[in-house]
């Protein structure tokens, strides 16, 4: 006997800081709302990134929720840069003191939603069997997530007899790396976190490099109870420092220019940066990325600092970021990142120069020398943004599928809605400037303005709304008229979803900043919800 279809008002996709937030809104609204997420627990990325050294590049006392000042009070972070576990510990936290679990259904991947325009309802399916009806829907999948985990494109993979495993989807259990010869490629954020704490048990261990990072020391330490005293003090301010920050941090804008200061001062103050640790390096001087002298300097000064700690000069020559400028990939943090070449067991492998041509059975095959591996790790990102999407059988009205619209590059209205779906709000979607950002700050606008325009609908009447076609693309093409004057375009990325072969050259993500992309998002508000079209 098929199990009926359990009637809600909405349902929520994923159980990360989006889903958790967005569950708390709608149940206060009085709701009936349920969230599928595909893992056993809470934490979205912080549940599937589990390989070695991963933690995260903003420091803890912003990176959390704001909406709750007992949560901030309640809540003490132990370190300056949370690893994963705290990170997964403080969203169960949340969860938890919020009572929410109880409204959350996990092991349950959803695989389709398709929209019936004559009951103007939503049929969510998910890898269990289990359906679901709403007038709603929220993704809150993120843009980084376990779902499009993007695999090289390096024929034989099939045929590799040892362990191999994607840092995006990294096995519970954990990983034994004891006596074993492993191979890291990618060497991005991931990697780099990643590699150190592999070195630390292998037999032997080779990067497989192809773009060498710009990379700031995080300078991670535990949190005096003094601080977190000052810190907790201070929520109100910071709250407000980080809604009014571009990249929702709560720092002051730099405050010295470079043309201003003599070269020896610029050199000292880069030197203090550099041992206060941290991503603020491009926050140092106002002319930032776009003066060509200033990043000159800066892009030298992170030169002269591989070379002052890697030893061995060849490892140095592969390891120093060049061939594009810094601030056109994503700044990475490292804790003995460098230092970690420095041993004999560590080698690092310049495929940029001289491509991998094929995984064996025992190795990797790089310009006809074969480097054997027990254990292959894929630090290799994914299909971002508009991948999590597309793995999704997402239809709206007419049977459209989302996946199609999307196959040409990202295209949504402030990054939340999509024309021709009605009803499904997305956060953090394509269009929408959380990946440049300290991404719960971005996620909790995203949800707080998606709860108003539904509380908006249900005080109203409405039961249908969607964005107009021409609102759509009016902001689809300015996210890439954004870009097209901004560093990114100076190297292939992520964010222009260079790294999956056939993916369109489009980047992503809205570059206005958060506070822009919040003022944006009010006067839409205040000229009653512009841009999107309302059905009774």
């Amino acid at each position: 006997m098929t199990k009926s279809a359990e009637e809600l008002d909405a349902i929520v996709i994923g159980a990360g800081f989006s889903g958790i937030y967005m569950l708390h809104k709608l149940r206060e609204m009085g709701l009936r709302t349920r969230v599928f997420e595909a893992g056993e627990g809470v934490g979205g990325a912080w549940y599937w990134n589990r390989y070695p050294g991963a933690r995260c590049d903003s420091e803890s006392y912003f990176y959390c929720f704001f909406f709750s000042d007992e949560i901030l009070q309640e809540w003490t972070w132990s370190e300056r840069f949370p690893a994963q576990p705290e990170i997964e510990r403080y969203l169960n936290f949340v969860t938890d003191r919020l009572d929410l679990r109880k409204d959350m259904t996990f092991n349950s991947r959803v695989t389709s939603a398709v929209y019936d325009e004559e009951t103007k309802r939503w049929t969510v399916e998910a890898s269990t069997g289990e359906k679901a009806t709403a007038r709603y829907v929220v993704t809150a999948i993120g843009g980084l997530t376990s779902t499009a985990t993007n695999l090289p494109n390096i024929p034989g993979i099939e045929d590799f007899k040892g362990e191999w495993y994607h840092t995006g989807n990294w096995p519970k259990e954990g990983v034994d790396f004891s006596g074993k010869r492993v191979g890291v490629i990618g060497t991005g954020s991931t990697g780099i976190q990643a590699v150190p704490e592999i070195a630390k048990t292998a037999k032997h261990l080779t990067v497989f490099q192809r773009t060498p990072a710009y990379i700031m020391p995080a300078k991670n330490h535990p949190l005096s109870e003094e601080y977190v005293e000052e810190v907790k003090a201070n929520y109100p301010e910071i709250k407000e420092k980080v809604r009014s920050h571009w990249g929702g941090q709560p720092y002051d804008a730099p405050a010295y220019s470079f043309k201003e200061v003599s070269l020896d001062e610029a050199e000292r103050l880069q030197e203090e940066y550099w041992n206060n640790g941290g991503l603020r390096v491009i926050q140092l001087f106002k002319e930032g990325t776009q003066d060509p002298a200033t990043r000159e300097f800066t892009e030298n000064f992170f030169r002269e600092k591989v070379r002052s700690i890697v030893k061995d000069p060849v490892k140095a020559e592969i390891l120093e970021p060049k061939g594009y400028p810094m601030g056109a990939k994503r700044i990475a943090l490292d804790t003995n990142y460098y230092e970690t070449f420095n041993l004999p067991h560590v080698d690092v492998v310049n495929v940029k120069k001289t491509p991998i041509t094929n995984f064996t059975e025992t190795g990797v095959m790089v310009g006809g020398k074969e480097y054997p591996i027990d254990i292959l790790v894929l630090a290799t990102g994914y299909d971002a943004v508009t991948g999590p999407f597309r793995k999704m059988d997402i239809r709206g009205r007419g049977g459209i599928k989302l996946a199609e619209r999307l196959e040409d590059g990202p295209r949504a209205y402030l990054g939340m809605s999509f024309a021709g779906f009605p009803n499904l709000l997305a956060i953090s979607g394509p269009c929408n400037p959380a990946l440049s950002t300290n991404v719960p700050a971005s996620i909790e606008h995203d949800v707080e303005w998606i709860a108003d325009l539904i509380e908006h609908c249900e005080k109203e009447g409405f039961a249908v709304v969607e964005p107009t076609q021409e609102a759509e693309d009016e902001w689809t093409e300015e996210t890439q008229t954004k870009a097209v004057n901004s560093v990114f375009t100076e190297a292939d990325s992520w964010q222009f979803g260079s790294n999956v072969p056939g993916k369109p050259r489009r980047f992503l993500i809205w570059l206005g900043g958060l506070h822009k992309f919040r003022e944006r998002c009010k006067e839409v508000t205040d000229a009653d919800y512009a841009g999107f079209k309302f059905t009774r």
